[in-house]
């Protein structure tokens, strides 16, 4: 199928799954109407690709639903000018997202496949303004630190690190807690503490510990 064939599911995609569900933030729905998420999905699910779910990426992991990526983009309150660490680049669909919403999308994948994957994703959907790493994202990422946001693509537990490497006045946003029940938390970091907000219930694959998988 020819990419213009993708406008149209993509479009009803924005009104029918995001604006019904309460996405407001218009740079977030401009750049999901103009993401192609069908390049970030394998071929044989490209006819799934701008469905209400989350869809397999190999190794295990997902490419989150539609609405979940609007959602977390649009609670990181982005203006353009941010530099932002994704915990879990994943296929970088995500990642291309928040490179429309933001100066500069530092990403980390502790899976060389799916890094790979993301690489070559990202360069065909031809988004510039992102640096990916192959590593352990509990480490963040402390040469480009500190960031404006983090975003955490896994369920799990906050790593003090990331706290660390955000701005006072930055934004950690995440799935928190345990096996497959999730909560997004977002977290602003102030001068003397810690505002904590909570969000939508949700799932996510967990966050991954140890060794990295080459």
């Amino acid at each position: 199928m020819h990419s213009l064939s993708y406008d149209r599911p993509r479009r009803r995609m924005v009104e029918e799954q995001l604006i019904t569900a309460g996405i407001q933030d218009e740079r977030v729905l401009q750049a999901m109407s103009i993401v192609p998420r069908h390049l970030f999905v394998d071929a044989a699910l490209r006819a799934h690709a701008y469905q209400d779910s989350s869809l397999p990426i190999g190794e295990g992991q997902t490419i989150s639903q539609p609405y979940m990526v609007a959602k977390m983009s649009e609670l990181l309150l982005l203006q353009g000018h941010e530099r932002v660490l994704e915990i879990g680049t994943g296929c970088g669909y995500q990642t291309a997202v928040l490179s429309r919403l933001c100066k500069r999308v530092y990403s980390i994948e502790r899976i060389e496949s799916l890094h790979e994957k993301a690489r070559s994703n990202l360069r065909r959907a031809q988004h510039a303004n992102v640096m990916l790493k192959c590593g352990d994202g509990l480490l963040g990422w402390e040469e480009y630190a500190p960031f404006d946001a983090v975003i955490v693509t896994a369920g799990g537990f906050a790593s003090d690190i990331w706290l660390e490497q955000l701005k006072v006045g930055g934004i950690l946003l995440m799935p928190e807690g345990d096996e497959k029940k999730h909560q997004l938390v977002r977290r602003l970091k102030l001068q003397d503490g810690i505002e904590e907000t909570y969000f939508d219930a949700c799932t996510f694959v967990p966050l991954l510990e140890g060794e990295l998988r080459r």
